[in-house]
């Protein structure tokens, strides 16, 4: 259950692991994954710039955005699915997409788990 024995944390999951765990295997379609999070107010942070923090998790994760969104079936029945943090406009084409079609909505809002107590 990806729950560390020796503290009882959650592990950290992806969310493609996620998908792998909510949605029926073999009908997972991604929607709109050559969008990118814009910054258009410049938003800077004195720890690290936006740009560097978006690219540092683009290379980590060989994702463009930080939420993966799509269609698939829950134990057979058709759903639109977003997982992870952040990204409005994702979201807002999501949304659009489900309400036109009709489908389920579910949003999985997900920071990754928490660090492990113990290294493990």
């Amino acid at each position: 259950m990806n729950i560390c024995e020796q503290c009882g944390y959650h592990l950290k999951m992806s969310s493609l692991d996620r998908i792998e765990l909510l949605i029926d295997p073999g009908t997972w379609h991604p929607m709109d994954e050559d969008m990118v999070s814009l910054d258009p107010i410049e938003f800077h942070s004195e720890e690290e710039p936006y740009k560097d923090r978006i690219d540092s998790y683009q290379r980590k994760t060989g994702l463009t955005e930080v939420v993966q969104t799509g269609i698939g079936q829950l134990n057979g029945i058709p759903v639109a699915v977003g997982y992870g943090i952040r990204s409005r406009e994702k979201i807002t084409c999501l949304i659009e997409y489900a309400t036109n079609k009709v489908l389920p909505l579910i949003i999985v809002c997900a920071s990754g788990g928490r660090a492990c107590k113990k290294e493990v």
